[in-house]
C-alpha cells in the first residue's frame, strides 16, 4: 500500500439531475479511467472552498460506497481533491 504524500485538485465527469427549482443533485462521479462511482446520498451543500486544494464553490458533501467525501461544483465543472501517492 502506497502513502498519499498530497492531494490535487482534479477536475471529474459528473452525472447529476436538476429539479424543476434548479438544486442540482449529483448522482455519480466519473473518474478519468472510466470507472463510475455511484453517489449513494448527498449529507450536505453549502458554499465553501477547497483548504486543500485551492478553488472556491458549491461543496456537496456525498456519501460513495459507504464513504464520505467531498465534490465541489467550480462554475460549469466538478472537481474533487484527489489523493496523490507516493512513487515506488
Amino acid at each position: 500500500m502506497r502513502d498519499i504524500v498530497s492531494r490535487e485538485k482534479r477536475y471529474v465527469e459528473v452525472e447529476s439531475v436538476t429539479d424543476p427549482d434548479g438544486r442540482v443533485r449529483p448522482t455519480a462521479v466519473v473518474w478519468d479511467d472510466g470507472i463510475r462511482y455511484e453517489v449513494d446520498r448527498v449529507l450536505d451543500v453549502r458554499q465553501a472552498c477547497s483548504l486543500k486544494t485551492g478553488g472556491t464553490g458549491m461543496r456537496y458533501t456525498i456519501r460513495v460506497g459507504g464513504r464520505s467525501t467531498y465534490l465541489w461544483f467550480e462554475g460549469p465543472r466538478w472537481f474533487v481533491e484527489a489523493k496523490v501517492a507516493e512513487m515506488p
